[in-house]
């Protein structure tokens, strides 16, 4: 069965075989999470994301990690060029990553609240969506074990504690 947890915390250091970076669909790493995973993990993880690019919105694709912990960067193109998303670019990027993830046999997987950084997009409703994706997606035969939601402030920490809460309620 699959775990999920919250945690607030640096996404570069999670514990989990991958780390989902919150993408453009160009992979270029200019701010917010991708920039935390380039500077931690070195320009490589870049290079090798933009060389998969550019991707329909909502996709995600895999490369290496570099010098993180983790063995694998899954970039979720979340937003395009226009760096704006909305809540079906987030399912489907959500949807999209938990594939990858499958598809590569792990049993962790570690996400930032995808779209509300550089995107904008509102915290509450992104905890509803990707957990209601996640949730959804544990109910299919996954590899997966353990996903974990890392949010780097304690507010966002909160907002997907309770909205975990409501969907397991």
């Amino acid at each position: 069965m699959l775990k999920i947890e919250i945690q607030c915390a640096d996404i570069t250091q999670a514990d989990c075989e991958a780390l989902v970076n919150a993408a453009n669909n160009y992979f270029w790493m200019g701010g917010g999470v991708a920039r935390a995973f380039e500077s931690e993990g070195g320009t490589a993880i870049e290079t090798e994301a933009m060389a998969k690019g550019p991707v329909a919105v909502g996709e995600a694709v895999v490369t290496g990690a570099g010098r993180l912990k983790a063995r694998y960067v899954i970039h979720a193109a979340v937003m395009g060029q226009d760096l704006q998303t909305d809540a079906v670019k987030i399912r489907s990027a959500t949807c999209n990553s938990l594939l990858r993830a499958s598809e590569l046999g792990l049993k962790s997987l570690a996400f930032p609240a995808l779209g509300t950084g550089v995107g904008g997009f509102p915290l509450d409703e992104c905890a509803h969506i990707m957990l209601t994706e996640i949730r959804r997606y544990a109910a299919e035969s996954t590899s997966l074990e353990r996903v974990v939601l890392v949010l780097f402030h304690p507010l966002a920490s909160e907002i997907f504690q309770r909205e975990l809460a409501k969907l397991e309620g």
